[in-house]
């Protein structure tokens, strides 16, 4: 199985023309995969969805509870809106090219200040798959609105057809 170190993975050799030109495009579809507009839309945006339908979801469920409820429901919201506005832009200076100020959501640019945002963006993530598995395992998902179940299938497509698209291309780069 050829490496990136044996000949005929793009190194030069006798009649790897083919295999030069299929590692820069492979190369150039791995880079697409890491760039910041993909992952936030795949990743980032979807994540955004989920973090919404909970808050609203938790306000739903709270609305005879009182105030706490509708005050974490809020946060949950507002929290996930600036998280939608932080990946737009992140994702839009990535595409014009301009070096990214801030980081794509609010628990990685709070990381940066420790010099740690990929921490704090594991963290959000967890939290994020933790909405999920929450959202699915209490109910809560057989009670969202027609445009609430729609944003969770986009959501979900998004995110599972991304990850299945980006595997399947890994390993046939393997092959």
């Amino acid at each position: 199985m050829a490496d990136s170190t044996s000949p005929g993975f793009g190194q030069t050799g006798e009649g790897d023309a083919p295999a030069c030109r299929y590692a820069r495009e492979s190369d150039a579809i791995q880079r697409f995969f890491l760039r910041p507009y993909f992952l936030s839309l795949t990743i980032g945006v979807p994540f955004c969805f989920y973090k919404m339908i909970f808050g609203i979801s938790i306000m739903r469920a709270g609305a005879a509870g009182g105030t706490f409820f509708a005050v974490a429901g809020w946060l949950i919201i507002i929290w996930a809106f600036a998280d939608l506005l932080m990946n737009t832009a992140y994702s839009l200076q990535d595409f014009l090219h301009i070096k990214a100020r801030f980081e794509c959501c609010t628990f990685a640019q709070f990381g940066r200040f420790f010099s740690r945002p990929m921490v704090f963006l594991a963290l959000d993530t967890l939290l994020s798959f933790s909405i999920i598995c929450l959202i699915l395992w209490s109910g809560w998902i057989a009670k969202l609105s027609p445009v609430e179940t729609l944003l969770w299938y986009i959501a979900t497509t998004l995110n599972l057809v991304s990850l299945s698209v980006v595997s399947l291309y890994n390993e046939i780069r393997k092959v």
